[in-house]
């Protein structure tokens, strides 16, 4: 049997663990700018499939990369592709609001400013 405080620091482990794979998760949208372990994102070119998430892509894609990147599940390797698809649709839905934002403004002024 383990003594409590040990239990208790293992668990706290676990559970900062655990923490920091949904925070990776949730951050896989868009271009990344920072990978979660602090390092540098590099845009990176895979010659042939090597690691396991090549499964479905041609050799020469385009890869975000975490610089101190390993195969553990806590830096990032995002397909190019995806991370800019998600990053335009961001952009569009915000484009969108904008714009009805313009449009209401301008239904406001118009219809304030005749006498």
């Amino acid at each position: 049997m383990t003594h409590p405080y040990q239990e208790m620091k293992d668990m706290t482990k676990h559970k900062k663990h655990y923490d920091m794979l949904g925070y990776i998760c949730d951050a896989q949208y868009g271009i990344p700018t920072r990978c979660p372990c602090g390092g540098e994102i590099k845009i990176d070119v895979s010659p042939n499939p090597k690691y396991r998430h090549d499964f479905d892509t041609l050799p020469g894609s385009r890869y975000f990369t975490c610089k101190n990147y390993e195969d553990d599940g806590m830096h990032f390797r995002q397909p190019w592709a995806f991370g800019v698809e998600d990053e335009v649709r961001r952009l569009r839905m915000e484009v969108n609001d904008m714009a009805e934002e313009i449009a209401k403004l301008k239904r406001i002024i118009t219809s304030t400013s005749r006498p």
